[in-house]
């Protein structure tokens, strides 16, 4: 696989851990913001652990994941890659869906599933050549 198409493949992973982690910091109770840590409200052990440790703690554990799934996505052998970011991609679709169902719609949990799966499927199609 070219370098460039290493690249190409961790984008749909990255883009759905990165909409999970922003719409989970945009619907934090305004009281976690202004210092009530213990009302944090993030279902991942690891990221509610951080959130309730201190208010950066977000923005930490997040900057760190992303890290690591694009030094993971580039670097392990094609096969395990493709399934450790399809892996991503749908636990952070699922993960972003719970706070668009709860505060958005059904429907645009469809769409966002819609969109993560034709974005994987059009970067996956770059391996095929």
């Amino acid at each position: 696989m070219k370098n460039r198409e290493k690249l190409l493949v961790l984008i749909p992973a990255l883009w759905a851990s990165l909409f999970d982690i922003v719409i989970t910091i945009v619907h934090q109770p305004k009281g976690y913001w202004n210092g009530d840590l213990n009302i944090a409200n993030e279902a991942n052990p690891i990221g509610n652990f951080m959130m309730k440790y201190h208010v950066s703690g977000i923005f930490i554990i997040s900057i760190l994941w992303l890290v690591i799934i694009a030094i993971l996505g580039y670097y392990l052998p094609r096969k395990v890659a493709r399934v450790f970011l399809l892996f991503t991609l749908m636990i952070h679709s699922w993960g972003a869906s719970t706070w668009i169902s709860n505060y958005y719609s059904f429907w645009l949990v469809i769409v966002f599933i819609l969109f993560n799966s034709i974005l994987y499927l059009k970067m996956e199609g770059y391996l095929k050549n």
